[in-house]
């Protein structure tokens, strides 16, 4: 199934994440329909104030015609409040136009109080949470937990 492949993908992204106390390690990839993968990114990229999903759509044209069939795959749960930027991600990705969310973990209420997969529902965008790969996101951000 592509769609676990992808998200290990965004797990092993999240792995480069620089270690942060205040904030998740995340990956994520957005993958246009037809497979092509469009741009990853990942928690602290560019900024330590960088979301994963903010970054993957960053490198993406906000024009480019395969966001309307695309996916975008994150190892949480995108966020839909942030301490850090006035948008959250599931705000970035319904602006987008992606059509489909696909996540391996819930967001905690550890740092703000989420409803990412309720948000994006909301606005018509195809949500598929696959906790069977939550342990392994869990795993990446167990100094949070410590």
């Amino acid at each position: 199934m592509d769609d676990l492949r992808w998200l290990g993908e965004t797990i092993e992204l999240s792995r480069r994440c620089p270690v942060s106390a205040t904030a998740f390690a995340v990956g994520a990839v957005v993958v246009a329909g037809d497979g092509t993968v469009l741009a990853t990114g990942y928690s602290r990229e560019g900024d330590p104030h960088d979301h994963a999903e903010e970054a993957a759509l960053a490198k993406i044209a906000r024009d480019d015609p395969r966001l309307a069939s695309a996916t975008v795959y994150s190892s949480l749960e995108p966020c839909t409040t942030r301490a850090s930027r006035p948008r959250g991600c599931t705000e970035l990705i319904i602006a987008a136009g992606v059509p489909r969310v696909v996540f391996a973990w819930r967001e905690p209420d550890l740092f703000v109080d989420c409803t990412g997969a309720e948000t994006l529902r909301e606005a018509g965008v195809e949500v598929v949470e696959i906790p069977a790969l939550g342990a392994a996101v869990r795993e990446v951000n167990a100094h949070l937990f410590a």
